[in-house]
């Protein structure tokens, strides 16, 4: 299998997981006073925006045809 088909396979996967799966995201909230610290860390997820996934798609379709291109 040629290395671009392999890269269109990949971008295909990756376009799916970015439409399903939600990235995870943490944030430190905090002061310093001295010695002492005070703060919060929050975390939550989120899915990309569809944008992402519909590129990554869309590039993972490209490379798949032009990797099924035959060359002479």
């Amino acid at each position: 299998m040629k290395a671009i088909a392999l890269v269109g396979i990949l971008l295909l996967v990756l376009g799916v997981l970015a439409f399903v799966v939600p990235v995870p995201h943490g944030e430190n909230h905090s002061a310093n006073i001295g010695n002492t610290s005070i703060g919060i860390h929050t975390e939550h997820s989120q899915k990309l925006p569809p944008t992402v996934g519909i590129v990554l798609l869309a590039g993972g379709v490209v490379a798949l045809v032009v990797g099924a291109v035959p060359r002479h």
